[in-house]
């Protein structure tokens, strides 16, 4: 079994593919404008319109009612992400080290769902991402 991607069903899929664009540089593949995907080197955030439900099970799923999930991003320099972001996204929570050894910086997208973007820092946290001192992550 290969974990493939997270679908986001969402009321505005033009809005909200904007903002994981610009939050992680990455361009998204439109399939059609009702269903596009950020694709990353290890996984692919999918983002499906509410007019997709049905194609699936009609009311199985609802737009900007998440409270459970938060959408993680490795990325090379969060503090640098929190500079691009600022005034564009709600923050939640400025970048902070924690205690496992990640600086994380904690936002909403459009639709209220939280996104941490993530940098380790310590040796320890490098290790568990099998990442060496000083070397080069990209989303």
């Amino acid at each position: 079994m290969h974990f493939v991607s997270i679908r986001v069903i969402t009321a505005d899929v033009a809005r909200l593919v904007g903002f994981y664009e610009r939050a992680t540089g990455v361009t998204a593949d439109w399939a059609t404008e009702d269903f596009a995907e950020i694709r990353t080197t290890s996984a692919t955030l999918a983002i499906g319109s509410t007019r997709t439900v049905g194609l699936f099970a009609p009311g199985s799923a609802e737009p900007s009612a998440n409270r459970s999930v938060i959408v993680e991003f490795l990325v090379d320099d969060v503090d640098a992400v929190h500079r691009d972001l600022a005034g564009f996204a709600e923050v939640v929570a400025e970048p902070t080290t924690m205690p496992w050894g990640n600086r994380s910086l904690l936002v909403r997208d459009p639709d209220g769902t939280l996104v941490n973007f993530f940098t380790p820092v310590t040796p320890a946290a490098l290790a568990r991402q099998g990442l060496a001192s000083g070397d080069q992550r990209n989303v």
